[in-house]
């Protein structure tokens, strides 16, 4: 199914995911419900899951985790959007239904700047080249050099159109001047075990949580990191930066987001809890060893990242002329 119509399918049906109780509720009030775009385990999901408990803590309240995943994580951006602005629904968002969609999908039932107030980030982690062990490309240098001897010639796996993965390829390619040949799998799950089994030539631009195990049993190697410094749990991997990549900066971010009709003071204490959390010590040690990195930013700076986001975005899906349905 087209891309396109699968959103409008699936925002037809809006099935409610069941719920995950972070913290048994003390009183009869309406739980803090964090709403995650994507199935459980991935790392949306992984973070709101760490996050819950110590939210419930700070606020004095129950806190929910609760996936509605589907249509490019439009059916949880737009049942936020349409929730009552009381502070207890929030998106935990991410680059891809925020910093993405709306360039790559025309018709989103949402609309970032009109629906949403940013409230808090949450964290980030940079985006790994990774390629089977067997392959020449050992660094950042060798595929801009594969790939202007052979343009097209070369493959590379994504999560699918539109994806992370997807995106921050284009954005590789944007810059250095190069072009790849697009595969894209159902996910990243698929599209790592076929570069680990018979696609030995394949290579993928995805998350450092994702490729973490990979490269630890000796499946996959991580040719280079897209942070600006080199990170703490892959310290002999290079930055794409220092691999002679100028400008090749890219993360994949979470942060939370409000109707954007809820009161600026309940976002405010709500912000002060995730601030209070992203600095204790053992939240630190969570995140490092997941690949993520807590990023403390006002909600102001928070909303300027936002925009920045969402036109570098639009510049790449135009760039490489992304289709929905490509």
């Amino acid at each position: 199914m087209r891309p396109s119509l699968f959103i409008a399918a699936a925002l037809a049906v809006l099935a409610l995911a069941p719920v995950d109780q972070a913290a048994a509720q003390s009183s009869g009030d309406k739980p803090l419900s964090l709403i995650v775009p994507f199935s459980p385990g991935g790392g949306t999901d992984i973070l709101s899951r760490m996050l819950a408990p110590k939210l419930a803590e700070k606020l004095g309240t129950s806190v929910v985790v609760e996936n509605r995943p589907g249509a490019a994580g439009a059916i949880a951006a737009q049942h936020v959007a349409r929730s009552a602005p009381d502070g207890r629904t929030l998106l935990v968002g991410s680059t891809s239904e925020i910093g993405v969609n709306p360039s790559l999908y025309p018709k989103l039932p949402y609309d970032v700047a009109r629906d949403f107030a940013p409230v808090a980030a949450l964290a980030d982690t940079p985006m790994v080249l990774v390629v089977n062990p067997a392959s020449p490309i050992k660094t950042a240098q060798d595929l801009v050099t594969r790939a202007k001897a052979s343009p097209g010639q070369l493959l590379f796996a994504s999560a699918g159109v539109g994806s992370g993965a997807h995106l921050a390829a284009e954005l590789f390619f944007h810059v250095t001047g190069t072009k790849l040949s697009h595969v894209p799998y159902k996910g990243v799950g698929p599209a790592m075990a076929e570069i680990v089994g018979t696609q030995k030539d394949m290579m993928i631009f995805t998350t450092l949580p994702s490729s973490t195990s990979f490269a630890r049993s000796g499946q996959l190697r991580v040719v280079a990191v897209s942070s600006k410094e080199r990170m703490a749990i892959v310290p002999d991997i290079p930055t794409f930066i220092e691999s002679g990549v100028p400008g090749y900066e890219v993360y994949y971010w979470y942060g939370l987001m409000a109707p954007s009709a809820t009161p600026i003071d309940t976002r405010r204490r709500i912000h002060a809890a995730v601030t209070e959390i992203l600095k204790q010590p053992d939240t630190l040690a969570s995140l490092s060893r997941q690949g993520l990195q807590p990023t403390l930013r006002t909600a102001e700076e928070f909303d300027a990242f936002i925009k920045a986001d969402m036109a570098r975005w639009a510049v790449v899906v135009k760039a490489a002329d992304i289709k929905p349905d490509q």
